[in-house]
């Protein structure tokens, strides 16, 4: 029998959905560290970033909603035909931005497990296509139904990401807070690590030092 299909959830963002669906914001380009570390300005006073690395998060304990196991961890991506799947179900209106106009082909993420007895990152996955229109928000009998969302005016987004690696080793969150508390007060590559400053969010950026700093650190020994 073929797994169970997968429906992905963010841990708090549909509980923010109300508030942050009030005034929807605009897409941005954001910016990137040292490879990634190029910027543009739309006009001398704004200067945007871009970024090609990304974390995502993921449920990887079963919770039923609706009757759906909202259940993917990275060994169900891992698990999946050709080690790809979408990633549907983003119901928040910045991390749609992302999904929407900012993650593109290529880019690299960090596969998240969160909502569970130890968060952290665990793997790295590809995207391997772009944002398009999320099918999930068009079914009403799935927890992520949208009825204001109309077919010739899509809400949410997804993209596809492929299966790549594990890390060396899974880095906790617990061990990310504690790096990220020192380069705060040192000026360390983890100090503006969105994972911390933008919490709620499901789908956040990652700048190059922060991607190579955590790629380091999953080589080393606890």
């Amino acid at each position: 029998m073929p797994p169970r299909k997968k429906r992905k959830t963010v841990d708090v963002e549909r509980k923010l959905h109300d508030k942050q669906s009030e005034v929807p914001p605009k897409s941005t380009k954001r910016s990137r560290g040292k490879d990634d570390q190029k910027t543009i300005s739309s006009d001398s006073s704004a200067r945007k970033l871009v970024y090609t690395h990304w974390l995502l998060k993921s449920e990887p304990d079963s919770r039923i909603e609706n009757g759906v196991d909202m259940k993917f961890s990275f060994d169900d991506l891992k698990n999946r035909p050709n080690q790809t799947e979408h990633w549907d179900g983003v119901r928040n209106y910045q991390a749609r931005n992302f999904l929407r106009d900012e993650i593109k082909e290529g880019h690299e993420v960090f596969f998240y497990h969160s909502n569970c007895k130890e968060p952290g990152i665990i793997g790295i996955c590809q995207v391997v296509k772009s944002g398009y229109p999320d099918h999930t928000q068009f079914e009403k009998e799935n927890p992520h139904f949208d009825s204001s969302s109309k077919h010739d005016n899509p809400k949410w987004y997804m993209v596809d990401v492929k299966y790549k690696s594990a890390l060396d080793r899974f880095v906790s969150l617990s061990e990310l807070k504690s790096i990220h508390m020192k380069h705060v007060k040192d000026g360390g590559p983890l100090q503006n690590m969105a994972l911390f400053t933008r919490a709620r969010l499901s789908v956040q950026p990652v700048s190059q030092d922060e991607w190579d700093f955590i790629i380091n650190l999953s080589k080393t020994s606890l």
